[in-house]
């Protein structure tokens, strides 16, 4: 067995994945809290699935011929010797859980989960990244694109985003693609020497593929090519129609690109892709989805359609740095409690602020007096709370601003849930914190996790 980076003594992390540490992982975690507040609203609820799942969800749904299964998907046999796969992507997994358990039609979720492709690493690229999505189940009507794709553009803007575009296209179905994919694979068979390396042969089992493609043989081949949103049969044109209508009417601006096309399988009619103009790398898309109303029947379940999309928080997280925008400052501490007594009171204490709401820590190990107002100072607490061998005797604490004027005074220990509100008050110019809560035996404050 050879040595690998991970033999490595201070040991790394794998490549192409991070360590996400505080505070960096509060605005994480801040992000995904604004997309739930934004869908769950709008009826769609959390759904968690295996990291893993059997390999043939992913091949049958995403495909044979694609780069993620044949280049990138984390694949093995387990020790019972079923094939396994790491997930890849969101969607896959999604319908894989509604067609073992089948809650009612129609079907609204949402996820958050790590996705993992053996793939480059690149700017806003990891191999492990986490994706944001939602997935509706069992509605036709195009207002349900519509509904999607503005729940994507509506949280852009909670982010404080504002330098992206919108793409959408049609793929059409299983009506009129077969005819197009015919004309188009006769077109690049004509063109075959003009295309890159990569798909002079692979256009054959997919042509589809080759307008996906970012060189420049295939990009200048596939701009003459046929479109397959002027081959869209009588249906598909409606839906397609439909969806620019209702984009329109919400004020959501986009561009039509024939070139648009998913890579998976599953994909039919409605695509679409937000990309950011703040990511200065090739791969600056922050969102993309669109239609699959196939996917469910090659999973082995009834034809039911469905819609949906992933985004990586990694990706929106980076787009917002290039903007200026989300910034968010991980909440501070109300309290500290500075213990240089060496008895039960901070305990105490901490605990009783805990329980009342507020946002509390203390220091640990009798260190120094000194070392704990530094402490303090770091935690970015609005008052330190000392309580000394004094303080411990006369059942006290002394409470000193460290965010306003204001010299320290004691106060009864009775009483020191009060006296943190008012200095947190005071402080800030805020509400008194956790004041919403009935009394002592409340949950701490929302935020701090």
């Amino acid at each position: 067995m050879t040595e690998g980076p991970g033999d490595r003594v201070p040991p790394r992390a794998p490549t192409g994945t991070r360590d996400l540490l505080w505070p960096e992982s509060w605005r994480f975690e801040e992000a995904a809290a604004r997309f739930r507040a934004l869908v769950e609203p709008a009826g769609y609820g959390l759904i968690q699935s295996p990291v893993f799942e059997y390999s043939w969800v992913f091949r049958r749904g995403i495909g044979e011929e694609n780069d993620v299964v044949g280049k990138e998907m984390y694949e093995f046999a387990d020790r019972d010797g079923q094939m396994l796969a790491l997930r890849p992507e969101g969607t896959a997994s999604v319908v894989r859980a509604y067609l073992q358990h089948r809650p009612g039609l129609p079907w609204k979720a949402w996820y958050l989960a790590p996705l993992l492709r053996h793939e480059r690493p690149q700017a806003a690229r990891y191999r492990q990244h986490h994706q944001l999505g939602i997935e509706a189940l069992g509605v036709a009507d195009a207002d349900l694109d519509v509904e999607v794709i503005w729940v994507a553009h509506a949280y852009f803007a909670t982010l404080g985003l504002a330098d992206y575009s919108l793409r959408i296209g049609s793929m059409g179905d299983a009506a009129c693609r077969p005819a197009y994919l015919v004309d188009v694979r006769a077109f690049f068979e004509a063109h075959r020497g003009e295309l890159c390396d990569e798909h002079r042969e692979r256009f054959r089992a997919n042509p589809m593929r080759v307008f996906d493609c970012k060189r420049p043989e295939c990009r200048a081949v596939t701009s003459a090519a046929p479109k397959l949103v002027d081959h869209l049969c009588v249906e598909c044109a409606a839906h397609f129609a439909r969806v620019r209508e209702g984009l329109g009417s919400l004020g959501v601006a986009f561009e039509i690109d024939p070139r648009l096309v998913r890579g998976f399988d599953y994909y039919t009619r409605t695509t679409f892709e937000f990309a950011s103009g703040a990511i200065e790398a090739a791969q600056n898309a922050l969102c993309g989805g669109g239609r699959y109303d196939g996917l469910v029947e090659m999973l082995g379940g009834p034809p039911t359609p469905g819609v949906g999309f992933g985004m990586g928080i990694e990706r929106v997280l980076v787009a917002c740095d290039g903007e200026g925008v989300f910034r968010v400052d991980p909440p501070a501490l109300d309290a500290f409690v500075v213990d240089v007594a060496g008895g039960d009171a901070a305990r105490a204490i901490t605990a009783r602020l805990r329980k009342a709401g507020l946002a509390s820590d203390r220091a640990f190990d009798g260190r120094s007096m000194k070392a704990q107002m530094k402490l303090a100072d770091r935690s970015g607490a609005a008052v330190a709370l000392i309580v000394g061998p004094a303080e411990s005797a006369a059942g006290t604490v002394l409470v000193r601003p460290l965010r306003s004027g204001g010299d320290q005074e004691p106060v009864p220990i009775a009483a020191v849930v009060d006296a943190v509100r008012d200095a947190v008050a005071g402080a800030s110019g805020r509400g008194a914190p956790g004041q919403s809560s009935p009394g002592e035996g409340a949950p701490g404050r929302e935020g701090r996790r």
